[in-house]
């Protein structure tokens, strides 16, 4: 996550398993990577992701389709203690035929304990927790979970980056049923605070039997990060992902 500005302290504890099965929100597109709010430091980012061209049919009756949406989530963050930090999304959305809507927060914590030290090389790993309380217009569960686990590299000139991530419902059908949406991003410095990459991004569907390769989603981005934006243009690579998204975060 490109860093922001520096956070407040805020306490929350959270047990999680797993973020939605049918019809997720995709109002944060992002790799989890090293960075952590220092504890008592707060910071402020800005999501922002529209789908030109998406996915047009409902996957249940009542879904807001992606096709033509803007999405807008203002995430704040704060540093709750050493290799610890929170974070509240507020994600509003406009339709493709122009309803606005507040979808609902979400709720994260994260643990980073393996970090290498500012601007030195090295291995980084934690993990990070989430809730979401999203209206069923977006999520057919309505409650969900996610368990993102981080583990990477960064050196000067390169920065790589995988998230195994696991998801679940905390309600309906799909309730502890774990899905598999794994996030791997590479970038390689050009200069100061200027990086090119790509990252890449997979719903494969139930952990314990994936989906047909024709129902799976995998979306490959090109981005550009510097010290305050990160912007990606992304193309779906399968038929059941949307074909076209532009996103940025805006860090202040």
């Amino acid at each position: 996550m490109i860093r922001g500005s520096r956070h407040l302290l805020a306490a929350a504890a959270l047990t999680f398993f797993a973020s939605a099965a049918s019809g997720a929100l995709p109002d944060e597109i992002q790799v989890y990577t090293d960075d952590l709010e220092a504890p008592g430091e707060r910071g402020i980012e800005l999501h922002v992701n529209t789908t030109p061209q998406g996915r047009t049919t409902p996957d249940y009756a009542g879904e807001v389709v992606p096709h033509h949406g803007l999405r807008v989530t203002p995430e704040i963050s704060w540093g709750l203690a050493r290799n610890w930090d929170a974070g509240i999304y507020l994600p509003f959305v406009r339709s493709g035929d122009g309803a606005y809507f507040f979808a609902g927060p979400r709720f994260r914590l994260k643990w980073l304990p393996l970090r290498p030290a500012e601007g030195a090389s090295g291995l980084f790993a934690g993990i990070n927790g989430e809730l979401s309380f999203v209206q069923e217009r977006f999520d057919q569960a309505g409650r969900t979970a996610e368990i993102r686990p981080i583990v990477g590299w960064r050196s000067d000139a390169w920065l790589l980056s995988f998230n195994p991530i696991l998801t679940t419902d905390l309600a309906g059908e799909e309730k502890g049923v774990l899905h598999f949406e794994p996030a791997f991003k590479v970038a390689r410095t050009l200069k100061r605070d200027t990086a090119l990459g790509i990252e890449y991004y997979a719903d494969l569907g139930r952990l314990s039997h994936f989906a047909p390769r024709s129902e799976q989603s995998h979306i490959l981005y090109a981005v550009i990060d510097t010290a305050r934006v990160n912007f990606g243009i992304g193309y779906g690579l399968t038929d059941a992902s949307d074909r076209w998204t532009v996103k940025a975060i805006f860090s202040f």
